[in-house]
C-alpha cells in the first residue's frame, strides 16, 4: 500500500516538474534557447530536445538507433539530440513536454524516480545555466536525494573523492572530507556529473566543480 501511494506521488511530481518546465522553455527567448547549458556540448534547445525524445521515439525506433551508433548510448543520445533540435521549432519542444505530462517514459533502469531524475537534472541543466533562480519543490529533490549512492556517482561520472556534500536548505548531507555546501539542488547537480557556473558552492576546491568557462 505504501508503495503504491509513494508511485503515485513521484507519478505526480513528474507531471507537475513537466509542466513547470514547459512553461519555462515557452517563455525563453531565442538567445536563450542557443545559450549553453550544463550539458557538455549541448545547448538549451538540445536538451529539450532529448527531454521529449522519450515521448517520441518507440522502443523499435531507438534500438535502430542505437544499432546505428554501434552500441553507444551517449553516441545515440547526442545525434538524436542534435538532430531533433533542429527538426523541431522551439515552441513544438516547448509543447511536447507539456503534452506529455502524464506520459509513462522511464529510463531503461531506475524506474519512476529515475524519470523524475531526468526531469529535474535537465531542466536544472537549463535553468542553472541561464540564471533563472528556479527551485525545484523540495519535495522532488528529497526523492532524488535519497537514491545518490556509489552507482550515481559512477554512472554519472562524478568525482566526489575526499568531499563531503553538505545541503543548507535541506537535512541532507552524503560522503566524508572536506565540506562543500549549498542549496540542495545544487549538490544534486554535482552527483550527477554537472559543474556550475561561481557563486554556487562554498568550500569547493578551487576549481573543481566550476563550468568551463566559468
Amino acid at each position: 500500500m505504501g508503495n503504491t501511494d509513494t508511485n503515485t506521488d513521484i507519478k505526480a511530481a513528474i507531471a507537475a516538474e513537466r509542466r513547470e518546465l514547459a512553461a519555462v522553455l515557452d517563455s525563453l527567448r531565442d538567445e536563450q534557447w542557443d545559450a549553453p547549458s550544463l550539458c557538455a556540448g549541448w545547448r538549451v534547445r538540445e536538451v529539450a530536445a532529448h527531454m521529449t525524445m522519450g515521448f517520441r521515439y518507440s522502443l523499435a525506433r531507438t534500438a535502430r538507433e542505437l544499432v546505428r551508433a554501434r552500441g553507444s548510448l551517449h553516441r545515440m543520445t547526442d545525434r538524436c539530440a542534435r538532430a531533433d533540435a533542429a527538426a523541431h521549432s522551439t515552441r513544438e519542444l516547448a509543447a511536447l513536454l507539456a503534452d506529455n505530462a502524464d506520459h509513462p517514459w522511464r529510463p531503461p533502469v531506475g524506474g519512476l524516480a529515475s524519470a523524475l531524475g531526468h526531469d529535474v537534472v535537465h531542466g536544472l541543466d537549463i535553468t542553472v545555466a541561464l540564471g533563472l533562480g528556479r527551485r525545484v519543490p523540495a519535495d522532488r529533490v528529497r526523492i532524488l536525494l535519497a537514491g545518490v549512492d556509489a552507482r550515481t556517482l559512477r554512472f554519472f561520472g562524478a568525482d566526489l573523492s575526499g568531499i563531503e556534500l553538505r545541503a543548507t536548505d535541506l537535512d541532507w548531507s552524503f560522503g566524508a572530507g572536506t565540506p562543500v555546501s549549498g542549496a540542495a539542488q545544487d549538490l544534486l547537480l554535482l552527483a550527477f556529473g554537472r559543474r556550475l557556473p561561481p557563486g554556487h558552492l562554498h568550500g569547493a576546491p578551487d576549481g573543481r566543480f566550476l563550468a568551463a568557462g566559468a
